[in-house]
This record gives structure tokens, C-alpha cells and sequence, in this order.
């Protein structure tokens, strides 16, 4: 094995790779978006572009969206720079002392919001800095602190994204493009031959399952209600578009118009009535998905929470007027009597067993997508011989504090755990160590989180992915749709690059220099 020598890195620590090396070349040459599948080293690449900045006497400044992110950067960063001081910033340090920490040290490593705050307040600004690292770069949409710190980059310095998964909307790349200033893209798929070397394989089994007769008729009565409350809509000609489903983003687009309207000054019957059925459709499209893709656990415990607004002195309408329909008391008896739980749950637990008897060193990571799931999946497979679980959930609501998360994680890398069971917050960025397996309790319809999570596998030898999809529900729209996007990002990337190009002015074929 070569490795890479450059003065600031380590010597005989960090492997040569030849993809690596052309990404940092790209990165040095112009503002580049970087990219690259999960554990194929964007940071490595990072460390490049920073050892050549560093070493001309600029500063580094890098940043990540959580804290946990942040930690991890510093200790690869501290490990493989040779030389050089990293340090961290931190909400919970002064602003005067953030100031004297970025005064010290070579590489700066932070929350992207600690940043934005402090040159918002005049504490410090950027002109000590000639690389600016943005990763998970895709978060530079809308009102996200990247973009203001990148509106505050000095011309000069080098601005570097980097991501496993920028979206299939090809207008919101080109966006995440521009709020970063970023002219290039260098990108690299499994596939490419200078990348497939490094590739573990992955192998994607789709489990279908059959959804239990209470649960399809839970379904069957929340579907009814819903075709008559749009219905209703339809009547009261407040639909979007006639030709549309009754969808969550119709409705929630129905319900900015009225919105709209009610602000305006339009204070009628219909506009109040459509509301209250805009709001009923919303709650009964929730209950749909939790029945078809989570289970019964999870329904019971949404369906308690309506009732206990529609009981509360603040309830609002839809609430009362939803609890009280026949076809509603109906279908809340058969999940009040009912002994059955998704046929997923019974799933999981044999492929956990399966791959634990397989290897008792295996490590299973188990995405969900809502944390009263995850509670009913840790506590089924708490009960598989040999599994040694534990929960990572987001810091909402009284979740775990990235203290937490952070030990959590610790503990499964080590071993005390072997199986994780994780909402969201497992799928980005976070250093999991490789996984044997990856089950999707459902299938999510982001191509970005698709990616993530798959991700989690695979990293340091052959892993198995387990996407399970509840037969003709809202699971397969939603596998299809994820299926779609992702080729969209894929095919939209290379046309976006080719865009770039032009703009830059490059002669036709130079962009080989860049990884291309």
C-alpha cells in the first residue's frame, strides 16, 4: 500500500488513492462540490486540500451540522495533520472566547450556526481563512446558516462542499451551487474504475410482506373517510388541481391557499369549513401511513393523542368532529381489540437472529422512521438471544442529548452494543462504525436519506442492506419514488457539471483534469 506524502499529513498514515488525489487537485484549482459515496473518504480528500492551504499559512475553517459531526472531524483531523493546531467552537463558549480560539488555532472546526453568529456580530471575520470546508453540503438550501457564512467568504478563499448525496432536484443543486459559490463538481459513483477497488459490496434485498385482515381494515375505513372529505373539497371547489391525489403535499398546499385567503380578509364559511376538512384529510392520511407502513403500536398511540386534543379545552374542530364519526369509532375499536402488531416487527427480529447467528460479532443497524417504532422495535428485539440493542433518537421532545447520541455510538462501535435501532439522526454524516447489516423498517421517499442509510453498510467488508415494503400499500409509492429520484440525481449531476463547465469557460475536454 503507498501512502500519501505531503508535508502536514502524517506520514505512512493516510492510503494514496488515486480518485482522492484527483478530487483534491479539483478542489485546489476551483470552488468544487465533492460528491462521493459514504466511506470513501471526503474527509481524506479534505485533509489534502487542507495540508496544501495550511502549509501556504492559511487558516482552515470546517464545518459540520451537529456536534457529534464536529467531534468526529476532530479527532480524524487531530490524528492525520502534522504540525498543526485544530480546534473547536462550541455554543456553549462565549463569543470572546470563540474569538481567541479561532485567533490560536490552524484548523477551526464548528457548528455552521457558531459561525454565523459570531461574523453577524462583527467578533471576528474571515480573512485568516483560505479554505472553507462545508460538509454535508446539501443542507445549503433556504435560510440554512451556510449560506450566510458563505455570503461572507472573502474573494481568494477557497470553498470546498462536500456531500454523499445533493438530491435529485437539479435547481436545488444548482442553488446549494451558488449560496456556496461552487463552479465544479467532482463526482464519483461505486462504479467509476479508479473507485470500485475500494467498494465493499452491497447487496439490497427487497422483503415484501402481507399486511394482517385488521390492519387492512383499519386501512379500508381510513381510506373511505378520506375519499369523502376530499370529496368535499372537490364540492367546495378548493382543490389545488382536480386531476391531483389526495396527497400530503395537496393538502398542505390547499391549506396555504386558505391560509392565504383567511389573511386576505376572506372570512367566510367555505374558507373556515375547508379548514376544518383540509385539517381532518391531513389526520387521516397520517393514520393511513401509520397503520400500512409502522403497525398497530404506533396507530393506537396517534390516534390517542387526537382524541386527547379533541377531549382538551384547546381541541380544535377537525379533531371533534373526526372522533366522533361512526366509521371512526368503528375502525378505533378494531385497533383497541386487536392482538396483531406489523408483520415487519416479526421480520426484523429473524433477520436480526439470522445475521447474529451468522456472526456473533455482527453489528445491525435499524432505521425507522418514527420514534414510537423504534421504541416498539428495541423492545421486540431485546428479546432475540444474542442482541445486545440500544436506541439513538434526535434531541427533540425529550430525546437524547447529543451527549448521549455520542455515547450511544460509542458504545456500539465498542461492542457493548450490537444492534442500534435509529431514527433519522443515524443516517448522516454520523461515524457508525460498518455495519454487517442495515434493515429498513420502510422505505423513505428522499433519495438523499436512501443514500445515507444504505451507506451505513458495506464501509469496511461486504454488507447487507434489508428494505422491508408492506404489499400494496404507501411502502412501494414510496420505494418506487426513491428508486427515481436517485437516478435523477445521477443523470441530473452530470448534465449540472457539464453546465458548470461552460460557465467557466473551459476548453472542450479540460475537464478531465477535473476527475472527469
Amino acid at each position: 500500500m503507498e501512502y500519501v506524502d505531503v508535508p502536514g499529513i502524517v506520514r505512512d498514515r493516510l492510503e494514496d488513492r488515486r480518485y482522492q488525489a484527483q478530487a483534491a487537485k479539483a478542489c485546489i484549482g476551483s470552488d468544487t462540490l465533492v460528491i462521493l459515496p459514504t466511506a470513501l473518504g471526503k474527509t481524506s480528500i479534505a485533509l489534502r486540500v487542507a495540508a496544501h492551504v495550511l502549509n501556504k499559512g492559511k487558516k482552515v475553517l470546517m464545518m459540520a451540522p451537529t456536534k457529534p459531526l464536529v467531534d468526529q472531524h476532530e479527532g480524524f483531523f487531530s490524528s492525520f495533520l502534522d504540525g498543526y493546531s485544530v480546534v473547536l467552537l462550541n455554543g456553549s463558549m462565549t463569543p470572546d472566547k470563540r474569538a481567541e480560539v479561532i485567533s490560536q488555532g490552524d484548523f477551526v472546526i464548528s457548528t455552521p450556526q457558531c459561525i454565523a453568529n459570531d461574523l453577524e456580530s462583527g467578533r471576528y471575520d474571515l480573512s485568516p481563512f483560505g479554505l472553507v470546508i462545508y460538509d454535508e453540503a446539501h443542507k445549503a438550501v433556504g435560510g440554512y446558516a451556510y449560506v450566510d457564512v458563505a455570503s461572507r467568504v472573502l474573494p481568494g478563499t477557497i470553498s470546498m462542499g462536500m456531500t454523499a448525496s445533493p438530491g435529485s432536484d437539479l435547481k436545488k443543486v444548482e442553488e446549494i451551487c451558488d449560496n456556496l459559490s461552487l463552479t465544479d463538481i467532482f463526482v464519483r459513483t461505486e462504479e467509476d474504475p479508479d473507485v470500485s477497488p475500494y467498494v465493499h459490496d452491497t447487496y439490497v434485498n427487497r422483503i415484501c410482506v402481507n399486511m394482517p385482515k385488521d390492519l387492512l381494515d383499519i386501512s379500508a375505513i381510513l381510506k373511505k373517510l378520506l375519499d369523502e372529505y376530499f370529496g368535499e373539497l372537490l364540492a367546495m371547489r378548493l382543490v389545488v388541481n382536480p386531476n391531483w391525489p389526495a396527497s400530503t403535499k395537496h393538502l398542505l398546499s390547499i391549506g396555504q391557499s386558505l391560509q392565504s385567503r383567511l389573511a386576505r380578509g376572506e372570512r367566510t364559511k367555505t374558507i373556515f369549513r375547508g379548514l376544518t376538512v383540509q385539517s381532518i384529510c391531513i389526520k387521516l392520511l397520517k393514520a393511513i401511513d401509520y397503520a400500512e407502513t409502522q403497525g398497530m403500536s404506533v396507530l393506537r398511540s396517534y390516534l390517542g393523542r387526537i382524541e386527547a386534543d379533541a377531549e382538551g379545552e384547546g381541541g380544535s374542530r377537525a379533531d371533534r368532529e373526526l372522533v366522533a364519526l361512526p366509521k371512526y369509532q368503528e375502525m378505533r375499536r378494531i385497533t383497541l381489540e386487536s392482538p396483531v402488531e406489523h408483520p415487519k416487527v416479526s421480520r426484523i427480529m429473524g433477520l436480526v437472529s439470522k445475521v447474529l447467528d451468522g456472526s456473533a460479532d455482527s453489528k445491525i443497524i435499524v432505521f425507522t422512521q418514527y420514534r414510537e417504532t423504534c421504541d416498539v422495535i428495541s423492545e421486540k428485539l431485546a428479546k432475540v438471544d444474542g442482541a445486545r440493542v440500544c436506541k439513538l433518537i434526535g434531541q427533540s421532545n425529550g430525546g437524547q442529548k447529543q451527549k448521549e447520541q455520542i455515547g450511544t455510538l460509542s458504545d456500539f462501535r465498542e461492542g457493548r452494543y450490537n444492534v442500534v435501532v435509529s431514527t433519522s439522526v443515524g443516517e448522516e454524516g454520523l461515524d457508525i462504525t460498518s455495519a454487517n447489516a442495515v434493515i429498513f423498517y420502510e422505505p423513505v421517499p428522499s433519495e438523499i436519506r436512501t443514500i445515507q442509510r444504505r451507506g451505513r453498510t458495506g464501509r469496511k467488508n461486504d454488507g447487507e442492506v434489508y428494505v422491508l415494503i408492506a404489499a400494496g400499500t404507501l411502502d412501494e409509492v414510496t420505494e418506487q419514488a426513491s428508486r427515481r429520484k436517485e437516478q435523477q440525481m445521477r443523470d441530473g449531476l452530470e448534465l449540472l457539471r457539464r453546465d458548470l463547465a461552460k460557465k467557466r469557460g473551459l476548453p472542450r475536454g479540460q475537464t478531465d483534469l477535473f476527475g472527469f
